[in-house]
């Protein structure tokens, strides 16, 4: 049985991603954690819990023995820089650290290609970190994403990001079933 912890796995990407990996492997179970510990979705696989993911031993005393993948959806964001270390930084350096302790198979990650510059430069150092672990890590870097139980004012924005993404590749937006997707195809085939 596959075990995956998810960072943050119960925001809107974090929810697609257990949906879609559910549809591939029905005996997968998923130990999400975040600050809320509410997930929208019940499944007997799922296990949600409450904790500081920046916060390495409250996450630490939450895992299963074997952990197979983890993944970190945190990120936003942060024009202060220990705001932005804090809420990016922080949770990966998290995922790293029980990843190298559990030998996961792989760690995920969410980039971006849409955001202020120094968002998308933080990100891209965290994600070159990973990568230099060893560890085989995957990196989605989405932008715009919409689609599913969305509806806040960006989604309502997804028509003239369409438009604007003819001419921009960085503004098209994609579908949270194609950015879940490729996380999932990713990671899986990783062994």
């Amino acid at each position: 049985m596959t075990n995956i912890v998810l960072l943050g796995g119960n925001g809107y990407i974090g929810r697609y991603t257990t949906e879609n990996w559910l549809k591939k492997d029905k005996t997968a179970n998923f130990y999400v954690i975040s600050r809320s510990g509410n997930n929208k979705l019940k499944h007997p696989n799922l296990y949600n819990y409450q904790a500081d993911v920046t916060d390495y031993q409250a996450v630490r005393k939450l895992l299963p023995e074997k952990i197979d993948y983890i993944i970190d959806f945190i990120g936003r964001p942060e024009k202060d820089a220990a705001k932005f270390k804090q809420v990016n930084n922080l949770p990966a350096e998290v995922m790293l650290k029980i990843a190298k302790e559990k030998q996961v198979k792989a760690m995920g990650f969410i980039g971006g290609q849409l955001g202020p510059k120094s968002f998308l430069e933080g990100k891209q150092k965290i994600g070159s970190q990973l990568q230099a672990s060893g560890i085989p890590t995957v990196i989605v870097e989405p932008t715009v994403v919409y689609g599913g139980d969305r509806s806040d004012a960006l989604a309502k924005l997804v028509p003239v990001f369409k438009v604007l993404g003819l001419f921009v590749k960085n503004m098209k937006p994609v579908h949270v079933d194609q950015v879940s997707n490729e996380m999932v195809s990713k990671m899986t085939a990783i062994n």
